[in-house]
């Protein structure tokens, strides 16, 4: 593949379902449809972690979060290891990020020749709440938002993503045609659709004023479903918010709004990509963090593995990218860094980190490793054991650290309605995606690990009295604006 200029576009929470192109019987992503019609639409890729800082950190470098030891919320990136943009910027490479980084500080090394308009977490701590996981772990306090804010209007975060719009048309009109040479990376990177779910009027009623069917088993939100699921729901209480039907439809509205909203900002993007002349030589990748749980079962937010939350949409279009093809092959964040090298022609840099667990999206598109395994971890914020995500062809694996396995099969249930971990006729299948998951991790050592630094973390900030006091932040904010604890 002949070295290219490559954006990345990344969103925050969009759950891969939700897209024109990946099936959705009426979202409005025309931009996101464009990019995959003429390009590989990866039909089975997932997030390392369903939650926004162990998410980008592992974005960032290649690797999974036991890795890095980047667990939850408060254990952020902080340039301590080689990343694509350092690696990149050692050899000369221009790389540029606009916009939300979610990384400890902008006063770090991060890797980048310029980070602009950088979100980064809450006083360089983050959800503090996040790392108290036991009997004690308090409800969280800002759960009202998702539902009282849901609604039409422009937010901090809808305001926050037009400038990064429009800072990103400025680069690449003004500053791009400066770095002819070697082949520059612009990552930018938004907020929407993560909540609050206020989106700007014209989108919002798009969805407000039609037929919206309730949440997928939202009838269930009450009930137990399995003992991850229902401390999470007892942590997070976003659902007890939601006093009629309406506020739900608002929520949901607001959600698909907000998805149209960001879609059209990607098209801005684009079109300064086309009318600066940039097109041919320019390759775009779309992906998102992780996904949303949509009030699925009485969940809202993310920091689940059930697919709403653990599967993205990943996109790749360009010169030499194949136009209209679609992988099933399962593939993670972690493919990402490999095909960066490749995009623009540093493959063999001797900087690349060794032993990355990622496979070359391109090597993926071209039908290498059909019967690998994607996997996903997490051991954050609304979760009292650890969670670790293994998908092999249609089958997935949800090992709990404490609580019962799940296992789904996504060709016969793509809506995980059927729980098939206590049949015996899937003791074959449930041995194959054990094995591959120790391969990968011993999750028991894993989650001792996590549970070691939270614990030393939850000391270093005064114990969790001083960190309930301090408050649910709810979500970061955006540069300039004071953050909301509750």
């Amino acid at each position: 593949m002949e070295p290219k200029n490559l954006i990345i576009l990344m969103s925050d929470e969009h759950t891969r379902s939700v897209t024109g192109c990946y099936g959705h019987p009426f979202v409005h992503t025309p931009n996101i449809d464009r990019l995959a019609a003429g390009g590989v639409r990866f039909d089975a890729a997932y997030t390392v972690c369903p939650v926004c800082v162990p998410a980008r950190a592992s974005f960032a470098t290649g690797k999974y979060v036991h890795q890095i030891g980047a667990w939850d919320n408060a254990t952020p990136f902080h340039g301590e290891r080689p990343s694509w943009h350092s690696v990149l910027r050692e050899r000369g490479h221009q790389t540029v990020s606009i916009g939300k980084l979610h990384f400890r500080s902008g006063a770090d090394d991060n890797g980048f020749a310029d980070e602009e308009l950088a979100m980064h977490i809450i006083d360089g701590k983050g959800d503090l709440l996040g790392l108290i996981r036991d009997e004690d772990t308090p409800k969280r306090g800002a759960s009202w938002k998702m539902a009282r804010m849901a609604g039409p209007g422009e937010s901090m975060y809808t305001r926050y993503d037009r400038d990064i719009a429009a800072r990103a048309q400025s680069w690449l009109y003004e500053e791009a045609p400066k770095h002819k040479n070697t082949p520059w990376v612009l990552f930018v990177s938004f907020v929407a659709p993560h909540f609050p779910l206020t989106a700007p009027s014209e989108h919002f009623y798009r969805y407000y004023n039609s037929d919206l069917p309730l949440p997928k088993l939202y009838d269930k939100r009450s009930s137990p479903i399995h003992p991850y699921i229902d401390d999470y729901r007892a942590i997070f209480t976003y659902d007890e918010h939601f006093k009629t039907v309406d506020m739900v439809k608002r929520a949901q509205a607001g959600y698909l709004g907000l998805i149209t909203f960001m879609d059209e900002q990607v098209g801005l993007i684009l079109r300064a990509m086309e009318d600066a002349g940039l097109a041919d030589g320019t390759r775009v990748l779309y992906t998102s963090d992780h996904g949303d749980n949509m009030g699925n079962r009485g969940a809202w937010g993310k920091s689940v593995m059930y697919e709403e939350a653990a599967a993205v949409p990943l996109i790749l279009s360009g010169p030499d990218i194949p136009a209209g093809k679609v992988i099933k092959t399962p593939a993670t964040h972690c493919d990402v860094f490999p095909f960066i090298m490749e995009c623009v022609g540093a493959a063999d840099s001797e900087t690349v980190p060794a032993n990355l667990p990622g496979t070359n999206l391109m090597d993926l598109a071209a039908g290498a490793g059909a019967d690998r395994v994607a996997f996903s971890e997490y051991h954050g914020m609304g979760s009292k054991v650890a969670a670790f995500l293994v998908r092999k062809g249609d089958w997935k694996l949800v090992h709990y650290e404490g609580y019962a396995d799940q296992l789904f099969n996504l060709a016969d249930d793509p809506d995980e309605l059927t729980d098939l971990a206590g049949d015996p006729a899937n003791a074959a299948v449930m041995a194959d995606l054990t094995a591959e998951l120790r391969k990968i991790c011993d999750p028991a050592a894993v989650d001792r690990a996590a549970r070691e630094t939270q614990a030393r973390m939850i000391v270093e900030n005064g114990g969790k009295e001083a960190i309930i006091k301090r408050g649910d932040l709810g979500f970061s904010v955006p540069p300039g604006v004071q953050p909301m604890f509750d």
